[in-house]
């Protein structure tokens, strides 16, 4: 069995040796633990910082492409380097490195294929009384659009077994704790939470320069991702909305007109046309969506498939580099990688390329 700690990075040359010493080099269950970085374009010595600290596998995107995508891109590296379990956790050091002993407990006992780390939020001193509100009511949104039962949502110490690995994919820019615990919901994984220690702060969070754009962005994310796997019932509901008050304004236009004072009030009799009209453009827009989230489902399906598929012909993982020892893997960036990387010819034989 073995365990890969993917650590996504941004700039992290300060704050990285701290949390790469807080992690373990055993985990009980696990005959090999290694240590993967994902650099998101960094612009200081953060690719050199962690080979001088002994992590093994490195992913160096070409230039930031965000939290999400480096997210993924460690899953899909992970994934080709042979990992069983994948814990995700951040480069801060905001989560207790030994605890990933409990995050991969339920794993283990083939309880759960996703495990979200709980911060228990309400008793982290550096949270202000504002924030831990915001989180407690953005988990409980989440939890009812996700048909979850994960207290602490926006946490980003976890982790997934190989099958739920497979199976995620994230398309949003700006996150991936909260679409992935929709998308595990709907999707039927099976979905954990145990309780996590954290350290204390080293720097302010890069990813929400305030509060308002905190709450804003994640507001934002919540909805898209809901109505990304559920248009149907997000448009239907905002259909049936728009409908009923179209049916008040044309109730008050007959009251006038039965009071025999209707031609003062035509006004009412137009606009409630118009939110009629635009409920019924709503309610098409739920079944368009319907429709292309079946799509969805199924180019997700293939879209697993074909990772399987890769990981069966041994297609090296992208923008790879070895980390401070040896791994008997050859780049697949940077100068010394030329045109390796893209599978032999029996290979793109085997899949019709």
């Amino acid at each position: 069995m073995k365990l890969i700690i993917q650590v996504p990075c941004k700039d992290e040359e300060k704050t990285l040796p701290v949390t790469l010493a807080d992690l373990p080099r055993e985990v009980p269950g696990f005959d090999v633990v290694e240590w993967l970085v994902v650099d998101d374009g960094s612009t200081d010595r953060t690719v050199e910082v962690a080979r001088e600290h002994g992590v093994d596998h490195i992913v160096r995107l070409t230039n930031n492409k965000g939290l999400a995508s480096a997210f993924q891109a460690g899953l899909d590296a992970a994934l080709k380097l042979g990992a069983d379990v994948i814990v995700n956790t951040d480069a801060d050091n905001q989560y207790h490195g030994p605890d990933v002993v409990r995050l991969v407990e339920p794993i283990l006992a083939g309880d759960a294929d996703m495990v979200v780390g709980d911060r228990e939020v309400q008793s982290i001193e550096h949270f202000s009384p504002l924030k831990k509100s915001l989180q407690r009511l953005g988990s409980w949104v989440v939890r009812q659009a996700s048909s979850t039962s994960v207290p602490d949502t926006t946490s980003g110490f976890r982790a997934y077994n190989r099958e739920a690995a497979l199976a995620i994919q994230v398309v949003s820019k700006f996150t991936y704790t909260l679409e992935t615990i929709i998308q595990a919901g709907k999707m039927l994984v099976a979905v954990d939470h145990v309780p996590v220690r954290t350290n204390a702060q080293l720097r302010e969070s890069r990813l929400f320069p305030s509060m308002w754009s905190y709450t804003r962005r994640n507001a934002v994310s919540i909805f898209r991702i809901y109505a990304m796997y559920e248009p149907l019932r997000v448009f239907l509901t905002a259909a049936v909305l728009v409908g009923l008050i179209a049916a008040a304004v044309w109730g008050r236009f007959l009251w006038f007109l039965l009071q025999g004072d209707g031609a003062g009030h035509v006004q009412s009799l137009i606009l409630g046309a118009v939110l009629f009209n635009a409920a019924m453009v709503l309610a098409a827009m739920g079944v368009l969506g319907d429709l292309l989230s079946a799509q969805r489902t199924t180019l997700q399906r293939v879209f697993e498939r074909v990772r399987r598929i890769e990981l069966e012909l041994g297609v090296p993982p992208s923008h790879y580099e070895p980390g401070a020892e040896s791994t008997g893997r050859e780049p697949t960036t940077g100068a010394r990688a030329g045109g390796r990387g893209r599978g032999t010819t029996e290979d793109r034989e085997a899949v019709g390329l």
